[in-house]
């Protein structure tokens, strides 16, 4: 067990670099599809330079230092050697093409101003506009090329820690308004790492292989720290090459007899729109023994699409496995815990959205919506569901998913406030909506975006759900949220949606009639606005999230302000 021989992180690097310096650790494809090996005396050799480096510029033990670079060596480098310094690293997104360059420079400036970081460690092209934004708020700016790459080789990690210390730190991806940060300490990252391999074990042969951005919980945790702590290799690709070059998850799974995986459930459906039949022509999946579905909600027809397509190159239908968690906790609470594929639920809507009860349906019934389970609580958790009094409800009772865990945060970074708020009588409140069922977890969504019609509660993924089914519609690009109409005194339904851009003149029109259509039948409520909005207008997250609120803000001031009333 990792937690009872370890206090750290790093002492668990140090001593792999101690006893074989030269197992190799990590392959990592760059964003030009370029790969490098690095052996992990390598890797603790690389950390252990910046670490010096950044003590000789006077960054001190538990400080906070922001990583805003490219996918690189030099990022795996610098997280690590952040930590062996005894500071605190953050990897922030790197700047996104599609996003205005000073937009995303005042962002940074706002981050490093409510969190007090003392240092950016960033790319050669933005250091000398961060320094000039920064420079009244005693935060150094430091070329992430000219770090000492070779100082320090046999030296030790430059500070010692305890197990309480804060080993990084995972600040929110929102769009709009401050960001959360939600410390993590070393002691509470080696008990999840035990924890989950009770319910997952490692094995020898195990090779995990990841495209997921290391500045999400996700990645960071999966793809990067449990492989490098479970002393297996990582094939980790740059997210941008991914998600040109989607078959380069499956290429790498064959060529490197990959084993395991975590990706949120729009990859899945990337893979099976954008993989063509010859580009999968020879390759064995068979050794995929776990593909994880996680990270933001599960739909039953995403992980069918994928086994079907899939399927004949040998992959498993039990590979498929589904997990829900929050950086709060680490990363997973529940996760699916058998061979057999993760169990979908048939409701009845109605009952669901009136009575907030999940009353079982048969499958495909009229009037009928399908959930797909997020597994069972690992052993270290345990969930309820409450009401808005916090009282616990039985079984197929919607509410929010409240839990304890041996692996939970301590509270967000400087911020009291949100602390208080989600932290009562020793339970998390997770803001999420779901029921429990036999044991296991079905999540219906978020708290804060449920769209009330008349007292019906509608949850606007079921209706981007049906916008994603629709042709001609971008999948991934709808969102859908409510507005209040205070001569109705009820919210009526808005979705926007991004189209496919060589649809004909008169597609539109037949897609709205679709739309409000599928809307109806299914779900039986009226699409108030149905808006299709140009490419790249509909607001996600960092991570790939669809940001309901920022969306919701933008229609108002953009669209809806412009209109007669």
């Amino acid at each position: 067990m990792l937690r009872t021989r370890y206090a750290t992180l790093c002492d668990v690097l140090a001593d792999q670099a101690r006893d074989d310096p030269q197992r190799r650790t990590i392959i990592l494809i760059n964003e030009d599809g370029a790969r490098q090996i690095i052996t992990v005396g390598e890797l603790h050799r690389e950390a252990t330079a910046v670490a010096y480096t950044l003590a000789a510029v006077g960054i001190q033990p538990q400080e906070l230092v922001l990583l805003l670079t490219h996918y690189s060596r030099g990022l795996l480098a610098a997280f690590l050697g952040v930590m062996y310094r005894g500071a605190i690293p953050s990897i922030v997104s790197y700047f996104s093409a599609r996003l205005d360059s000073e937009v995303s420079a005042l962002r940074v400036r706002d981050l490093v101003a409510d969190s007090g970081a003392r240092a950016v460690i960033t790319a050669p092209e933005l250091v000398p506009r961060l320094t000039e934004l920064l420079i009244d708020l005693r935060c150094q700016v430091l070329n992430s090329e000219e770090f000492i790459a070779d100082a320090g080789s046999t030296l030790a990690p430059a500070a010692p820690q305890s197990a309480d210390a804060i080993a990084f730190i995972q600040f929110s991806s929102g769009t709009t308004g401050r960001q959360k940060g939600v410390p993590m300490t070393h002691g509470l990252v080696l008990e999840f790492i035990d924890t989950l391999c009770r319910v997952y074990p490692i094995r020898t042969n195990d090779v995990m292989v990841s495209w997921l951005p290391l500045y999400h919980d996700m990645g960071l945790i999966t793809a990067l720290l449990l492989p490098l702590l479970m002393e297996i290799p990582a094939v980790l690709m740059s997210p941008f090459y991914w998600v040109r070059e989607p078959v380069a998850l499956l290429r790498a799974i064959h060529e490197f007899n990959g084993t395991l995986s975590w990706m949120p459930n729009f990859a899945f459906n990337h893979c099976v729109r954008n993989i063509r039949e010859r580009d999968v022509a020879g390759l064995d999946l068979s050794r995929w023994r776990a593909i994880i579905n996680a990270a933001e909600p599960v739909r039953d027809h995403a992980m069918a699409a994928f086994w079907h397509r899939f399927a004949p190159y040998g992959l498993a239908r039990s590979a498929l496995k589904t997990a829900y968690g929050m950086a709060e906790a680490v990363l997973a609470v529940t996760i699916t815990q058998t061979d057999d594929p993760p169990r979908v639920d048939w409701v009845r809507l109605a009952e669901l959205q009136t009575q907030r009860r999940a009353v079982p349906a048969s499958a495909g019934e009229s009037g009928a919506t399908s959930l797909v389970s997020n597994g069972t609580p690992l052993p270290s958790v345990t969930l309820a569901i409450v009401d808005e009094s916090g009282a616990t409800l039985a079984d197929r009772h919607v509410g929010e998913i409240t839990l304890r865990c041996t692996h939970l945060f301590n509270g967000y970074y400087r911020r009291p406030d949100l602390s208080a708020a989600v932290l009562q009588n020793g339970r998390f409140h997770t803001g999420d909506i779901g029921y429990l069922a036999d044991g296991e977890l079905f999540v219906c969504g978020r708290k804060k975006d449920l769209i009330i019609v008349g007292g019906t509660n509608i949850h606007p993924e079921d209706i981007e759900t049906i916008a994603d089914g629709v042709a001609g519609v971008q999948p991934g690009r709808s969102v859908a949220f409510g507005v209040m109409d205070d001569r109705l005194g009820t919210e009526r339904i808005v979705l926007a949606c991004e189209l496919r851009p060589e649809l004909a003149a008169e597609e539109p029109q037949r897609i709205d009639r679709e739309l409000r259509r599928l809307v109806l039948q299914h779900l039986e409520v009226t699409l108030s606005d149905v808006r299709f909005v140009e490419r790249g207008w509909v607001l996600k997250t960092s991570s790939g999230k669809i940001t309901r609120s920022a969306n919701r803000d933008k229609y108002l001031h953009t669209i809806a302000a412009t209109e007669p009333t």
